[in-house]
């Protein structure tokens, strides 16, 4: 016997609802809470697969959603994505990836191509301080939401993580434990994660009444080779740093591997706090001290927020949204 295909007419059967509130759901719109959990559980027990092309045409929605990165080989944005992808998957959005190589030129190319692709909405990292092509994507009606950076003038929403906070508690956990030449090794000069995470550091020091020395603070590139490179040049100091904090996943591990090649005796000789991954501390010894961030929630709720915008509702516009890290002591950092 042939099965015939599940339709729009078998949800009103099994639920009673009118043909026009059951589009309303599939397309996007409000309903009451009690209609929505009937039709959803109606389509999930049917069985019944809206036709995507179908609606797009409709309604003129893709229900694709564009994202666009500085770079897809760091453990941050990878992490993220992954969390932000089950989301919109979930609610039937496809994903389109896309990689700027940290090129400010590129990442604007890459902005109108997703535009022409006429994506629902647009998730983006910015490599570049200029907005333009984020606002051209808003003129068009395409919403933007912001991940890890704020772009001042430009108004849009954003989701990131205390950053002041997180530095500021892990040069305050280092002060705590006496020490006092500590050494940063922050990101790019003029990105806001590097200027937010060095504002703490400064801050720390500045309550603590420790002398700033410049010499300690190293600008690397969010890059395995660049935490190499600045914990070499902190260790080459006459004046040694006691301690060191690194502000991002990929320069923590070329600083451990940095200290690996020097033979640094960590903590005896140097302390250091990394950031980003908390499994790294399971497999490095002694066991690393970590700032986390908490990455797949980033993904949630950036992906949450731009489907609320993509349905319409801009009720709250614009949202920034700040996020708690978590800290791990553990045994890489020592009290002198």
């Amino acid at each position: 016997m042939i099965k015939l295909a599940i339709t729009i007419l078998d949800v009103q059967k099994k639920t009673g609802y009118s043909l026009s509130t059951i589009s309303k759901y599939l397309n996007g719109g409000n309903l009451r809470e009690k209609n929505r959990i009937a039709i959803e559980k109606a389509i999930s027990e049917l069985g019944f697969k809206p036709n995507q092309i179908a609606r797009g045409l409709r309604n003129s929605k893709t229900r694709t959603v564009g994202v666009l990165i500085p770079s897809l080989s760091n453990l941050f944005s990878t992490t993220i994505i992954t969390a932000m992808e089950k989301v919109l998957q979930k609610n039937e959005y496809g994903v389109i990836i896309c990689d700027c190589g940290e090129n400010a030129e590129i990442e604007a190319q890459k902005t109108q191509f997703l535009i022409d692709k006429k994506v629902d909405g647009i998730i983006t990292m910015p490599f570049s301080l200029d907005s333009t092509h984020l606002a051209l994507a808003q003129k068009s009606g395409v919403p933007v939401v912001i991940i890890d950076r704020m772009l001042s003038p430009f108004e849009c929403d954003v989701v990131l993580v205390d950053n002041l906070n997180a530095s500021y508690c892990a040069v305050e956990q280092l002060i705590i434990g006496g020490h006092k030449r500590i050494g940063i090794i922050c990101g790019p000069q003029n990105i806001f994660t590097t200027e937010e995470r060095l504002k703490g550091y400064l801050r720390a020091l500045d309550d603590y009444y420790i002398s700033l020395d410049n010499t300690l603070i190293k600008f690397g590139d969010y890059n395995i080779e660049s935490g190499y490179e600045k914990l070499t040049e902190l260790w080459s100091l006459e004046n040694k740093p006691t301690a060191i904090f690194v502000t991002n996943y990929e320069m923590t591990i070329g600083a451990i591997m940095a200290i690996n090649s020097l033979s640094i005796d960590v903590p005896n000789e140097l302390s250091i706090i990394g950031f980003d991954n908390i499994q790294l501390s399971a497999v490095v010894k002694p066991p690393l001290s970590v700032v986390s961030q908490p990455m797949e929630k980033i993904g949630e709720v950036v992906a949450k927020l731009i489907l609320k915008r993509m349905n319409g509702d801009n009720s709250d516009f614009p949202q920034i949204l700040r996020l708690k890290t978590e800290m791990e002591i553990k045994a890489s950092v020592k009290k002198i």
